[in-house]
């Protein structure tokens, strides 16, 4: 407390006002506050013009500290160095969203053995959506609105309650010195040479025997324009990770079928899909004898769907409303309203997309009739002649685990089986159980009829059997598309365009003053700027010269760095 006092004492200067704590020089007058700065014939700090700054205080509670911590520059450093080293493990290698379908956990360690494996363990094969790189990117951002807060209103303050008379210390300590004699009277003198400042592009300010000239003052908000920028492209890139604004996915649409677009209103049907094959003359000569088929040119014709109505009832089918067309190729994709579907890959393995079983008796092998079951979208109940089935489960990809019950591996319809309920004439009451595989390779692999059996203790009097293949459906191509969603990629750019006004501002301008002031026939002139110190020196010996002043440049050199 005594210290505080003590401070609060010290820092009124002799002209009368009273500084906040921690300020270094008079935001009057320029006069050193500290008993021993005054001693001293150093340059002047004038950073802020020596205003004080939050994360200067005497005794800081704990808010200060917090914001002192974000307000050093130091720690924005070290926390930028690892974010770049975070940005370089996470390209070691590729990282899972560029791959389409793969297992993590077992590829990287088969791809790239025993250190592909520490890096997946790592979780360093999604390090740009882990928590640890986006808190370093949401603290980079609190540092730059900390540190630009904790700058910009002193020096605000300090730029815009500029007092014209300075103290003869303030001016004889700047980087840019000159003290001569001259001749008239102080007020005369000092309205003549306003005309050659002037002329230089400065804007002029006198007070009787005192002027202050300054231009650019506007360069010196470039780093702050910077930090402005970097703000909007850091939340830019944090806001790609909520939903709706950001995708980037692969999705397969097999031919004919119309497909929704994950966290979208919209629907995609891959009308037809078309592949060309170089032929062999026209194939590079590098590929010609090698036997390779090198596609020319493939093509998903595709029209676009908007939901508009049950879209999220699972019970109904939603009502689409189609938008566009369009011939999706590489480098030309489908675009609307940013949405943007890009030709990836292509795949002509046959795909199953629905079968017409016939439901019959295992003995006689009379037929009761038959029934569409869809792949992808089955129904919950069908009705074949006296009989109904109710599908109690569905497995996309068939499997057994460790326990020997029955598992769905994937969510791709690799080996699609049904359950059905069967209910009707000579059967019991709480029905039959019956598993079906579509595929005939899968009712062999999987033994369908054993699975049967042991499902209604040991024989089974109904069967689905397929009929001949035009009972079958097929897809004869899938089309894989990119699609991207990007919502805030206009705001990055905006937010790099400022960056880059504010990178303009602070490089090709340069913010000026000169102060005079005229004692008893004594010129004493002082000058500041944050960059270009010859130019400034230059500037003020050809102004003195317009008052029959020849000043050399280098006599004014007051010493410090001068670059």
């Amino acid at each position: 407390m005594l210290q505080e006092v003590i401070a609060f004492k010290n820092t009124k200067c002799e002209c009368g006002h009273q500084n906040p704590v921690g300020t270094v020089l008079c935001e009057a007058c320029g006069r050193p506050l500290d008993v021993e700065d005054r001693e001293s014939n150093e340059v002047l700090e004038m950073r802020y013009d020596g205003m004080a700054r939050r994360s200067q205080r005497a005794n800081p509670n704990f808010i200060d500290r917090i914001w002192n911590f974000f307000s050093s520059v130091k720690i924005a450093v070290y926390m930028i160095i690892l974010t770049l080293i975070g940005s370089m493990l996470g390209t070691i290698f590729p990282q899972e969203s560029t791959f389409l379908n793969i297992d993590p956990s077992t590829y990287y360690k088969e791809t790239y053995g025993t250190w592909g494996l520490v890096y997946y363990k790592l979780g360093l094969t999604h390090t740009y959506e882990s928590w640890w790189f986006i808190l370093l990117l949401v603290m980079i951002g609190a540092s730059l609105v900390i540190c630009s807060l904790d700058r910009v209103l002193p020096l605000y303050k300090a730029l815009t309650k500029q007092r014209i008379l300075k103290h003869m210390q303030f001016l004889t300590r700047q980087r840019v010195v000159y003290q001569g004699p001259v001749e008239g009277t102080a007020e005369d003198w000092v309205k003549q040479v306003s005309a050659p400042i002037k002329k230089k592009g400065y804007r002029v300010y006198t007070d009787g025997n005192a002027l202050l000239a300054e231009k650019y003052r506007f360069s010196r908000w470039g780093p702050y324009v910077i930090h402005i920028g970097l703000i909007i492209f850091l939340l830019a890139v944090l806001a790609r990770g909520l939903p709706g604004l950001k995708m980037d996915q692969h999705v397969a649409f097999p031919e004919g079928e119309i497909k929704h677009i994950p966290n979208t209103s919209y629907y995609l049907k891959n009308e037809k899909f078309t592949v060309e094959y170089y032929s062999q003359e026209e194939m590079p000569e590098e590929f010609r004898n090698q036997g390779k088929i090198l596609p020319k040119l493939f093509n998903t014709q595709a029209t676009l769907y908007q939901c508009t109505a049950d879209c999220d009832d699972p019970t109904k089918e939603p009502q689409l409303e189609e938008v566009t067309k369009h011939n999706i190729q590489v480098n030309d994709p489908l675009d609307y309203k940013g949405l943007m579907a890009y030709q990836f890959d292509y795949d002509m393995t046959p795909v199953l997309r629905s079968v017409s079983p016939s439901l019959v008796d295992a003995k006689t092998g009379k037929d009761f009739g038959k029934f569409k079951l869809d792949i992808k979208n089955p129904q919950r109940n069908y009705t074949v002649g006296d009989y109904s089935l109710e599908l109690k489960e569905k497995y996309n990809d068939f499997g057994l685990d460790e326990n020997g019950k029955p598992v769905t591996k994937t969510p791709n319809p690799n080996a699609p089986a049904f359950l059905f309920l069967i209910k009707g004439p000579d059967l019991p009451a709480a029905g039959v159980q019956y598993i079906y595989f579509p595929k005939e390779i899968d009712k062999e692999r999987f033994q369908q009829d054993a699975i049967n059996a042991k499902l209604n203790g040991g024989s089974f009097p109904l069967m689905l059997d397929v009929k001949g293949m035009e009972n079958v459906d097929f897809s004869l191509s899938t089309s894989y598309l990119n699609i991207r969603v990007d919502k805030v990629m206009p705001f990055i750019w905006i937010g790099a365009s400022i960056v880059m006004l504010g990178l303009v501002l602070g490089f090709y301008w340069q913010h000026r003053r000169i102060w005079l002031r005229i004692d008893n026939g004594t010129l004493t002139l002082g000058a500041h700027t944050n960059k270009n110190w010859f130019g400034i020196r230059r500037e003020i010996s050809a102004i003195l010269k317009k008052m029959n002043l020849d000043v050399d440049e280098k006599s004014m050199d007051n010493g410090g760095n001068q670059a």
